[in-house]
């Protein structure tokens, strides 16, 4: 079968089942609670009460089985260990010991907090000035086009093209590199960028920086069209420069928008794997968290050590959550 008529088949179905799950549990709900007869009111309560719960229903499911029994699972495998002719055993909190012996877990974990420190707070900032400045321009709305448009290619293939900004070829020959073509033009060495240790790590970090400026741009773009244009006239007829507008009345107007692109870009950060993968697969004192990960699954084998370093990311990244949606529910009352 062609995959778009496929496609097409898989939509037609998902649709006729939700509408047949609809139409069909409401009808079974009526047959088993009647709107009629002597106990009509009785019955209409007990449906009106049990009918948000059949439309909740496939999204609680979907949630359970594609959300909750993953991390249940994930957590049991963290607590166990394959044996070698088939199965598992328990092993308990073994695992976690022996992954924090392992001196590339450290490393994992120093990279993630280097990449925490730099990369939500520049992506931040950079948003910030882009939104700012092409607000000021008449030309400003290609501008942010542009800034966005990496949002719009996947982090592989950012990783492909910056992997080939960074390219390497020995002295002599002609570099494809841009980085490298700029430091021969200027008289120097070429240098194998990625594998430098310690600032390897920031030219990794550019490419993230890099896409996430563009969606920060965006949000905060729209939080600065929301102030109100009396209060900036206010400050304009009291004496107040540019910088002294920016800095002291929208900024503090909009440090909840602020905070919650800082808070996004850093749940990304802390899962951040392709890029990563991509340009140099952890080697070169670059291992990060979900490259570990990915390398215990699908490379060493080892379920159990894979499965806690899993549970080390969500334990890291469920706080960032918890206070994203306290916050949306604070700005929401």
């Amino acid at each position: 079968m062609a995959p778009a008529l496929q496609g097409l088949l898989t939509i037609v179905i998902g649709i006729g089942a939700c509408v047949a799950y609809f139409f069909g549990s409401n009808l079974l709900l009526d047959t088993l609670f009647p709107p009629r007869g002597p106990k009509a009111g009785r019955n209409t309560n007990i449906a009106n009460l049990i009918r948000p719960w059949l439309f909740l229903f496939p999204a609680l499911f979907a949630l359970g089985l594609y959300l909750m029994y993953p991390v249940v699972e994930t957590m049991r495998l963290s607590l166990t260990s394959r044996i070698p002719g088939g199965g598992y055993e328990w092993v308990g909190l073994a695992n976690y010991a022996q992954m924090v012996q392992e001196p590339k877990f450290w490393e994992a974990m120093g990279n993630n907090l280097l990449w925490l420190l730099v990369v939500p707070g520049m992506a931040t900032i950079f948003g910030l000035l882009a939104a700012q400045l092409t607000d000021r321009i008449g030309w400003g709305s290609i501008a942010k086009s542009i800034i966005f448009m990496p949002m719009a290619i996947s982090f592989v293939g950012a990783a492909v093209i910056w992997k080939l900004v960074y390219d390497a070829r020995p002295a002599g020959q002609d570099q494809i590199g841009i980085l490298n073509a700029f430091v021969v033009w200027l008289g120097g060495e070429p240098e194998t960028w990625l594998t430098i240790p310690f600032w390897n790590n920031f030219f990794l970090m550019v490419v993230l920086i890099w896409i996430q400026s563009g969606f920060a741009m965006v949000i905060l773009s729209a939080a600065l069209r929301g102030i109100p244009e009396e209060t900036v006239e206010a400050a304009i007829i009291d004496g107040a420069n540019p910088m002294q507008i920016f800095f002291k009345i929208k900024v503090p107007q909009i440090r909840s928008t602020i905070m919650v692109v800082w808070t996004t870009i850093t749940v990304i950060v802390l899962k951040i794997f392709d890029i990563v993968f991509a340009m140099t697969n952890g080697q070169w004192g670059t291992q990060v968290l979900a490259n570990y990960m990915y390398d215990k699954l699908f490379v060493a084998r080892d379920w159990g050590i894979g499965s806690a370093s899993a549970i080390v990311i969500m334990i890291l990244v469920l706080p960032i959550l918890v206070w994203n949606v306290r916050n949306a529910r604070r700005e929401m009352s």
